[in-house]
Protein backbone atom coordinates (compact mmCIF):
# COMPACT_ATOMS: atom_id res chain seq x y z
CA UNK A 1 0.00 0.00 0.00
CA UNK A 2 1.28 3.47 -0.82
CA UNK A 3 0.45 6.49 0.83
CA UNK A 4 1.31 9.63 -1.01
CA UNK A 5 1.07 12.31 1.54
CA UNK A 6 0.56 14.83 -1.16
CA UNK A 7 -3.30 14.21 -1.01
CA UNK A 8 -3.50 16.03 2.60
CA UNK A 9 -1.90 19.20 0.78
CA UNK A 10 1.96 20.07 0.74
CA UNK A 11 2.19 21.95 3.71
CA UNK A 12 1.71 19.33 6.64
CA UNK A 13 1.58 21.62 9.54
CA UNK A 14 -0.24 21.09 13.23
CA UNK A 15 -1.19 18.00 15.47
CA UNK A 16 -4.92 18.86 14.95
CA UNK A 17 -4.57 18.30 11.05
CA UNK A 18 -2.26 15.37 11.46
CA UNK A 19 -5.02 13.65 13.48
CA UNK A 20 -7.55 14.38 10.79
CA UNK A 21 -5.06 13.05 8.24
CA UNK A 22 -4.60 9.65 10.00
CA UNK A 23 -8.18 8.98 11.21
CA UNK A 24 -8.48 9.25 7.22
CA UNK A 25 -6.20 7.01 6.31
CA UNK A 26 -7.13 4.89 9.02
CA UNK A 27 -10.94 4.76 7.68
CA UNK A 28 -10.52 4.49 4.11
CA UNK A 29 -6.69 3.53 3.38
CA UNK A 30 -5.73 1.24 5.71
CA UNK A 31 -8.52 -0.31 7.04
CA UNK A 32 -8.19 -3.62 7.33
CA UNK A 33 -4.58 -4.03 6.03
CA UNK A 34 -2.82 -7.20 7.55
CA UNK A 35 0.08 -5.75 9.85
CA UNK A 36 2.66 -7.18 8.07
CA UNK A 37 1.20 -5.20 4.64
CA UNK A 38 4.18 -3.34 3.49
CA UNK A 39 3.20 0.52 3.77
CA UNK A 40 4.92 3.15 1.73
CA UNK A 41 4.79 6.55 2.70
CA UNK A 42 5.66 9.38 -0.12
CA UNK A 43 6.55 12.19 0.48
CA UNK A 44 7.12 13.93 -2.78
CA UNK A 45 5.28 17.41 -3.31
CA UNK A 46 5.46 17.90 0.31
CA UNK A 47 7.18 21.05 1.04
CA UNK A 48 6.75 21.20 4.79
CA UNK A 49 6.60 19.13 7.48
CA UNK A 50 6.41 19.58 10.51
CA UNK A 51 6.87 17.20 13.60
CA UNK A 52 3.75 17.93 15.39
CA UNK A 53 1.84 16.65 11.79
CA UNK A 54 4.37 13.65 11.39
CA UNK A 55 3.88 12.74 14.83
CA UNK A 56 0.60 12.37 14.63
CA UNK A 57 0.36 9.97 11.01
CA UNK A 58 4.05 8.69 10.82
CA UNK A 59 4.53 7.62 14.35
CA UNK A 60 0.77 5.93 14.36
CA UNK A 61 1.22 3.89 10.77
CA UNK A 62 4.64 2.98 12.41
CA UNK A 63 2.82 1.84 15.07
CA UNK A 64 -0.06 0.07 13.25
CA UNK A 65 2.23 -2.02 10.87
CA UNK A 66 5.34 -3.92 10.98
CA UNK A 67 6.91 -2.83 7.42
CA UNK A 68 6.67 0.53 7.18
CA UNK A 69 8.96 2.28 4.44
CA UNK A 70 9.53 5.64 3.47
CA UNK A 71 10.21 7.47 -0.11
CA UNK A 72 11.10 10.49 -1.30
CA UNK A 73 12.47 11.79 2.07
CA UNK A 74 14.75 14.52 0.56
CA UNK A 75 12.96 17.40 1.87
CA UNK A 76 15.07 19.25 4.10
CA UNK A 77 12.41 19.60 6.42
CA UNK A 78 10.67 16.23 6.04
CA UNK A 79 14.55 15.10 6.39
CA UNK A 80 14.58 17.22 9.95
CA UNK A 81 11.40 16.16 11.08
CA UNK A 82 11.94 12.09 10.22
CA UNK A 83 15.34 12.94 12.61
CA UNK A 84 13.44 14.41 15.24
CA UNK A 85 10.90 12.03 15.08
CA UNK A 86 12.87 8.94 14.92
CA UNK A 87 15.09 10.46 18.08
CA UNK A 88 11.70 11.18 20.41
CA UNK A 89 9.15 8.51 19.33
CA UNK A 90 12.04 5.75 19.49
CA UNK A 91 10.93 4.55 16.41
CA UNK A 92 12.85 3.31 13.80
CA UNK A 93 12.02 5.06 10.97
Amino acid sequence: MRVELKKFGEILVSRPAGREAYLAMSAYLTKGLPKDEVIEIDFSDVKVLTPSWADEVITKIARDFKNVKLVNTANPTVRATLKILSEYSGLKL
